[in-house]
């Protein structure tokens, strides 16, 4: 018999949708292209149609065209703000009148052409992302805590590896604390259904992996210290793909040879970033350097098997092959949680601990009886 999993445990099967404004035909076919892979799109020549068939489903980002406004622009822009109230916008400018879209303060992000798609895709995202957290606001305050610190913490190794500073890990178990209460208290539904729609993949997935590890922890019967190293494994497990390019970590196609190898390099990033922080405990680095080896020895980077994979790292290999199944990814949909666990267990048998894979299904239909469905 099927059984439903958590709604909490299911990714977001919809990309966010991308309103193009521009009355240049052959620049609107070139946004739009640069945008396909990541986003929906919806593109407009007229600014008055676009308002039109939008209205009752309001896209999450406006990029407006100078050429599609017209000599009032000001108006233009005012009619976007009123009927898509809240729907950051982004204008773009030819570079003689940049200067104007600097000063003119109408639009949360401007930009000048002819630009990276690069940046315009970094523009977006960081208008959904906050478009997102904003929502958090209102969140009651162990929710909005839980995913205010995670973000925080996330964001800021970033700039840690940036400057080639380490990590304190006493940081990482304050951000992650929030989320380890809302586990132990059955109470992680709303962290995981609000982290929908952000745009930064690596946090989302690593958060996912955070919570339903410490999940499976508790399960098991870890606690205090324990469930705190296996979140804050489940946050770093993955980080060193901030050092990996935009067009490899988001390639919509199949990865080449060379193109596999820097992906894979990932792991020993992680490793190596984390080796330098002092104070990290050893489990932390084995979850990081051993979630992608098989029992048949026949995963990455050691080619580690049966005995040689520690029981932390079996646990987060289930949760992050789960993860990836169930992810939302610009390259593919999200598997329904029953596939991504079948398949988990009738092609995976050789590769992953069938043991605790039987408890972590079993940890998700608890949950189900729990309430958090």
């Amino acid at each position: 018999m099927m059984v439903s999993l958590p709604a909490a445990v299911r990714a977001e099967s919809r990309k966010v949708l991308v309103a193009v404004i521009d009355a240049n035909a052959e620049h609107r076919r070139q946004v739009s292209a640069a945008l396909m892979s990541f986003y929906q799109v919806a593109a407009y020549d007229q600014l008055d149609r676009a308002v039109e068939e939008l209205a009752g489903s309001p896209p999450c980002v406006i990029l407006v065209d100078e050429r599609a406004v017209p000599s009032r622009g000001g108006d233009a822009i005012a009619t976007l703000r009123r009927v898509f109230s809240g729907v950051p916008l982004i204008r773009t400018l030819d570079r003689s009148l940049a200067h104007l879209g600097a000063l003119s303060g109408d639009a949360d992000a401007w930009l000048e052409k002819p630009y990276r798609r690069s940046t315009l895709l970094r523009a977006i995202s960081g208008l959904v992302n906050r478009m997102v957290e904003a929502r958090w606001e209102s969140l009651a305050p162990q929710y909005r805590e839980s995913l205010q610190r995670t973000v925080e913490g996330f964001n800021t190794i970033s700039d840690l590896i940036d400057k080639g500073q380490p990590l304190a890990y006493s940081e990482i178990t304050d951000a992650c604390a929030p989320l380890v209460d809302a586990v132990a208290n059955h109470d992680f539904k709303v962290i995981l259904d609000n982290v929908k729609g952000h745009d930064n993949y690596s946090y989302v997935h690593s958060l996912r992996v955070a919570t339903l590890l410490s999940l499976f922890g508790h399960t098991i019967g870890l606690k205090g210290d324990d469930l705190n190293l296996l979140a804050s494994g489940g946050l770093l497990h993955d980080i060193g793909k901030m050092s990996i390019p935009h067009e490899v970590l988001n390639k919509p196609g199949r990865l080449d040879d060379g193109e596999l190898v820097v992906m894979r390099s990932h792991v020993s990033r992680s490793v190596d970033y984390l080796k330098g922080s002092e104070t990290l405990p050893k489990g932390v680095i084995t979850v990081a350097e051993q979630h992608h080896e098989k029992l048949d020895g026949n995963g990455y980077p050691n080619g580690l098997k049966g005995g040689q994979l520690n029981e932390l790292a079996r646990m987060a290999s289930i949760v992050d092959i789960f993860g990836a199944l169930t992810d939302r990814r610009v390259y593919k949909e999200p598997m329904a949680p029953e596939q991504a666990l079948t398949l988990m267990t009738e092609r995976m048998a050789g590769e992953i601990d069938q043991g605790l894979l039987i408890m972590f299904k079993g940890m998700l239909l608890d949950a189900v009886s729990a309430g958090t469905a």
